[in-house]
């Protein structure tokens, strides 16, 4: 699942003033020179206070807040009220300024905080309508006890602020207030709510995807873009759900049918559907990267293990879960570890539950109760569709008919600067996001499109369908969630939690372990998948409502007597009547966690915590499994090259901080992928500012005077650019190598280096490169080479800690770390190929959950508890997450109270 949580202002253009400043306010804050007395009384002013008593009006009865030797806190109450208003306030002790910053981006009010550098991302996020489709939610949708539950914890939040300066709020705002008069609004209901929107975006499926193979069209023939998107390899790694199907008599998916009919209905088309759409669909993809990723670059790499095994295959004879969700390395952590507990459980208090949530969001998304645990993993459902729009200017055109637009103006107020005024238009499909660009003005321009395509004139709008633009109850499914006590209330819980679309996992007291398959899941009409831009002019393209709830897969009690979720396919769709998208992950980890609990249970044996622990660190590369040992037996007679080669003989594809043969080996994988692909696409996937000659796009005929080869640089984020070397490359690349001669073995060559023609020779320019790039990396001699120094962590605070002077940083973010892992093991440190080998997104917490004997469960944050920069919490849990380490989690009352160093009395 749920890789940023808060938005760097995005250039630095214009702000060198404004940074001096804040060099010269942070060193103060830091102790620094003639500041030192200054600026330790502004950091301890913002730091919480932990013990003694503090008073607060809105509350009815004492909360007692106990955290442990890591400030982790469990809160007691006598009431749900009074509960939620102290989760409220102590977030806002620990996190205030994440959760102030969080708000602003969802409501697209970035420019109020940090100025005219946020105007285009706030007019983009207002375009999106992230806070109008909350408010929607709070007002009209959501259950009058969801809405109690958020305004309880508005109140805490905002009995924190009252009558607090925002330099005691946090050390941000000191720096805020020598540039921006900035203040402090109180909390609302819906700066939570907006939140979801926020995640939803992040998980929204296969957009990217969809934008991609579009772009690809400019440089690639079809068939070419199919062999980069080849289909889940069911054969190899199996799905979620193994068995079950939609039963034809009762209409609801039942695990123990046997599946029938022709496969999968693709959803959505007519015969003149688009095949592709012209490179000017980069302005919209440079307009998505420009939005705060909250949690990690979006694509195959954002996702989550997450298993649990049945006690007759467990040492306690009861259920174990485990969960790691791979998001972006930020600082502080996305997460937040808390316990919400009524002294005493009644129907009139009914939560007892601990686990990660949110800061700015009440409740708790992944952990237990005392009843049952759960965990998440992204689906993947295919939840987004492009439409190509013809518009004018009296509207759009629908069925050879011109609809007007739905009309309204929105005012960006930017700090420092005058207000901006933006219109924002949308279609019944959803937002006019080409609106925001001038060059998505002229997207289409040049799409292949069928003879049924209206005049294009001066190019096609683009807009945006998007399940989360529609107001849902996911907000009330995490109280749900946090209410359930057995199967039934867990599915009744997850049938609300609609955006973004999860994979829930499931286990309780009784023994039982389960999985659900939740969200709202477009059904498209026959013959669309999803997987291209669509023609908005054509109604047949139109959603055809959403896959009903009781149709959507889910498992009880496997006869296998385990469930894994790694954001493989769900389904075998040949077994499925509905389409949920195309672009699964394509479960290298989640059959590595197979093939671990099988081998760990065949003969009787059992499964401890140690051991789920130990497989959330499982580090082994498959690629390596199917490539190595072609690379051994590639003949090398350059003695400096074959000194690298000799590392990978005996590999045994483990990627360990200190493994040599790991940082080899993955260089030679990412100049695979540069050689055999990376230089073929075009320039809006490659890495920007890295230039290539290449035939020109539009050239016909052989290279001459007349179609001579340009210079083309790539225009993509390093994150983000392709190939990225994840899972799906890894299914390119697996047939090719049994076709020696196949095309995309073929390179030009250069001036330094021949051109190659197989496989083998391929193969060896990529050993010959590597080696010649790590020794600039790392040195000459090999025996000193380590994956870790390549691929290496650090933890960056989302705001003045991404932009700025070297000593802002250094101020504000931790690290480097070097880290063992990588690209689609289990433990995914992810990394992308074409961008380089520092990590993008990490596993964010881990948790290993022993259900019925919680107090024997554990877990870990990537950070720690505090958002405060100089807070002995700010990180003090990462350099046990990078070892592999888990801390013990107190659930029970004689457990927290041991645990406990300090204590705070909330009184009314």
């Amino acid at each position: 699942m749920p890789s940023n949580t808060t938005a760097p202002p995005a250039k630095k253009k214009g702000r060198r003033a404004r940074l001096i400043v804040l060099v010269l306010v942070l060193a103060l804050v830091a102790g620094i020179g003639y500041g030192g007395y200054w600026g330790v009384s502004t950091v301890r002013s913002s730091f919480p206070q932990t013990t003694g008593t503090i008073r607060i009006d809105k509350l009815s009865s004492p909360v007692e807040v106990k955290r442990d030797a890591n400030g982790i806190p469990q809160i007691y109450a006598d009431n749900e009220a009074d509960l939620f208003r102290a989760q409220g306030y102590v977030q806002a002790q620990d996190r205030f300024y994440e959760m102030d910053v969080r708000r602003h981006m969802t409501a697209g009010r970035l420019s109020e905080m940090f100025g005219k550098s946020q105007v285009d991302t706030d007019a983009f996020l207002r375009t999106l309508g992230w806070r109008r489709v909350a408010q929607q939610e709070y007002d009209k949708v959501l259950s009058a006890e969801t809405k109690k539950n958020l305004q309880a914890y508005a109140e805490g939040v905002n009995a924190y602020l009252e009558d607090r300066d925002p330099a005691d709020v946090s050390v941000e705002y000191a720096a805020l207030a020598f540039t921006n008069d900035y203040a402090i609004e109180p909390w609302t209901p819906v700066d939570s709510v907006a939140w979801l929107k926020a995640m939803a975006w992040d998980l929204r499926g296969n957009m990217q995807d969809e934008i991609d193979r579009s772009l690809m069209t400019s440089r690639l023939t079809a068939q070419q873009v199919k062999d980069l998107y080849p289909g889940y390899p069911y054969e190899l790694h199996q799905p979620i759900v193994s068995q079950g199907a939609v039963d034809k008599i009762t209409g609801k998916f039942d695990p123990d049918a046997k599946a029938g009919g022709s496969g999968a209905r693709t959803n959505g088309g007519a015969a003149d559907a688009l095949t592709g759409t012209q490179s000017q669909l980069a302005a919209l993809s440079d307009a998505l990267d420009g939005i705060p990723a909250l949690l990690g670059p979006n694509g195959n790499g954002i996702g989550s293990n997450s298993w649990v095994v049945g006690g007759d295959y467990t040492t306690s004879g009861k259920p174990l879960l485990a969960n790691d969700p791979h998001l972006a390395p930020m600082l502080p952590s996305l997460w937040y570890q808390m316990g919400l507990h009524c002294r005493s459980v009644s129907a009139t208090c009914r939560y007892d539950v601990a686990g990660y949530t949110f800061s700015g969001m009440p409740g708790v998304i992944i952990g237990h109760n005392d009843s049952i645990a759960w965990g998440f993993t992204n689906l993947g459902a295919d939840v987004t569709d492009l439409y190509l729009e013809k518009v004018g200017d009296d509207g759009y055109v629908v069925d050879g008919k011109v609809k007007p637009f739905t009309v309204r103006d929105e005012i960006i107020k930017v700090a420092g600067g005058g207000d901006r005024k933006i219109t924002i238009r949308s279609t019944d499909n959803g937002p006019l996001l080409s609106d925001r660009s001038s060059d998505l003005e002229k997207v289409g321009q040049k799409a292949p499109v069928g003879n049924a395509a209206p005049d294009r004139g001066t190019g096609y709008g683009v807009s945006l369908r998007w399940t989360a633009l529609q107001p849902g109850k996911s907000m009330d499914a995490v109280f749900e969630l946090n209410r359930a006590k057995d199967f039934k209330t867990f599915r009744a819980a997850a049938e609300h939690f609609e955006v973004p679309s999860q994979n829930l996992i499931y286990a309780d007291t009784a023994g039982h372990i389960g999985y659900q398959a939740p969200g709202r899941i477009p059904v498209r009409a026959k013959g669309y998948d999803g997987t291209l831009p669509a023609p908005g002019w054509d109604s047949s393209y139109d959603w055809k409502g959403y896959i009903p709830f009781d149709e959507l897969p889910y498992e009880y009690d496997p006869k296998r007597g385990y469930i894994v979720t790694a954001n493989q396919s769900v389904i075998d769709e040949k077994k499925y009547p509905y389409l949920l998208t195309r672009d699964w992950g394509y479960g290298s980890r989640s059959q590595r966690i197979n093939d671990l609990i099988e081998s760990k249970t065949k003969d009787g044996g059992k499964i401890s915590p140690d051991d789920m622990q130990t497989m959330q660190m499982d580090n082994r590369s498959e690629i390596a499994t199917l490539l190595n040992p072609l690379l051994l037996k590639i003949d090398i007679s350059d003695p400096y090259v074959r000194e690298a080669q000799k590392l990978l003989e005996g590999w045994d594809y483990t990627q360990e901080p200190d493994s040599a043969a790991a940082a080899y080996f993955n260089a030679v994988w990412r100049n695979v992928l540069k050689l055999g692909f990376g230089d073929k696409l075009p320039k809006e996937l490659r890495v920007e500012g890295e230039c290539i000659n290449v035939r020109a796009a539009d050239a016909t005929g052989p290279v001459d005077e007349q179609n001579k080869l340009v210079r083309e640089c790539g225009e993509r984020d390093p994150d983000t650019a392709q190939p990225d070397g994840g899972d799906r490359w890894y299914e390119v690349v697996r047939p090719l190598l049994k076709q020696e001669k196949n095309d995309w073995w073929k390179t030009p060559g250069d001036r330094l280096n021949a051109p190659t023609e197989t496989r083998d020779q391929l193969l060896a320019q990529a050993m010959k490169d590597a080696r010649w790039e790590l020794t600039a990396k790392l040195g000459k001699d090999v025996t000193t080479w380590s994956w870790g120094r390549l691929h290496q962590l650090t933890l960056k605070n989302q705001t003045l800690g991404t932009a700025g002077p070297g000593v802002v940083q250094s101020l504000l973010n931790r690290g480097p770390w070097n880290l063992g892992g990588g690209e689609a093991a289990v433990d995914a440190t992810g990394w992308n190929a074409a961008g380089g080998y520092d990590v993008i997104w990490v596993p964010s917490m881990r948790m290993v959950v022993n259900v019925g004997d919680w107090d024997r469960s554990r877990w870990i944050n990537l950070t720690g508890a505090s958002g405060h920069a100089y807070n002995s919490h700010y990180t003090d849990q990462t350099d046990k997450w990078a070892k592999g380490e888990l801390l013990d989690w107190a659930y029970g009352r004689a457990a927290v109270d041991t645990a406990a160093k300090d204590t705070l009395t909330l009184q009314p």
